[in-house]
């Protein structure tokens, strides 16, 4: 494996392995982690597997999606890989941390995870900066130019596992995710329509310049340029990038707490219906915006890549 590359984690999961690695990123100038999960392959055979990468959403890490979707079962049958960066540049480390738990009277001291960049107000808040904030765009402003996740997932990860990881097919790839990562692989996907075979999202940030998410990240990374801003916002995108070649798959739970004021999907079906984009955006009644909602309905997306990557 290349320097720098390491594997911090393994795990065998339906006769695959979910694998977890660090290295450091050039592009967001600290270490990152991602995880991938290697479907079951015969020792004789030379086949190469595709990949689908997914993007998680605001507060997560790359080890959300592996650990919660189930998603594993669907790609082990199908024979693709799983990719899963992390959500925005975090250099971890480990800090002892005095805990009290006054209802038992117990003083403890723990390891406690954080990450950062030592960048001011950078963990103020949960849905802006080092806190799984990254929102899959190249930061335009000074203070936040280590915030280029866009590249990162864009150019250097999957150069990166071409590069170390012989049985992968990075030239045959897919790409989806949730919340804020549904909005960066509808983004990623227009923007790179032959860099990816087809794309789906789970409860995407549709149409982030009309929602409170997308205003904060924006104005910070992007400053007040709103043409800067229509770059990451699908809505925008489709009206330029719309030659597309499988059908776009959104599911919605109904019951989502954030459906009415921070996603938006239905400004994203009006604008596909305008361009006569080919979208399927299927609405839940009954489901949240949690990750049972996304193993209920994993299945179907690992189906839809599956068949726009003809395996």
């Amino acid at each position: 494996m290349e320097s720098g590359l390491s594997e911090i984690g393994s795990t065998k999961m339906f006769d695959g392995f979910n694998k977890r690695y660090k290295h450091y990123s050039e592009t967001l100038g600290c270490s990152m982690t991602f995880s991938i999960y290697f479907p079951p392959s015969s020792t004789s055979s030379s086949r190469k597997f595709p990949v689908l990468y997914w993007l998680s959403g605001l507060t997560c890490t790359d080890e959300n999606f592996i650990i919660k979707s189930g998603a594993q079962r669907a790609a082990s049958t199908r024979g693709i890989a799983l990719v899963a960066p992390d959500t925005s540049p975090s250099e971890p480390h480990y800090i002892m941390s005095l805990l009290v738990y006054p209802v038992c009277i117990v003083t403890i001291w723990v390891l406690i995870f954080v990450g950062g960049l030592n960048v001011e107000g950078e963990a103020d808040s949960y849905d802006f900066g080092v806190v799984g904030a990254g929102f899959y765009l190249n930061a335009t402003q000074e203070k936040w130019k280590n915030w280029r996740m866009y590249d990162y997932v864009v150019k250097e990860l999957p150069k990166l596992l071409s590069e170390n990881f012989s049985q992968l097919d990075t030239t045959r790839a897919s790409i989806s995710g949730h919340s804020m990562g549904g909005h960066g692989a509808l983004t990623i996907y227009l923007k790179n329509l032959d860099k990816y075979k087809s794309v789906s999202a789970f409860a995407p940030i549709a149409n982030p310049i009309n929602c409170q998410w997308g205003h904060k990240a924006f104005t910070n990374y992007l400053g007040d340029n709103k043409a800067a801003w229509e770059e990451y916002d699908a809505t925008c995108l489709i009206s330029k990038f719309n030659n597309l070649s499988a059908t776009i798959l959104i599911d919605q739970g109904e019951n989502d707490q954030f459906f009415p004021d921070q996603l938006l999907p239905n400004k994203f079906e009006e604008a596909c219906k305008k361009v006569n984009a080919p979208l399927l955006l299927r609405m839940h009644p009954g489901y949240d915006h949690s990750y049972y909602f996304i193993a209920t309905f994993i299945e179907d997306h690992i189906t839809h890549h599956s068949q726009a990557l003809k395996l």
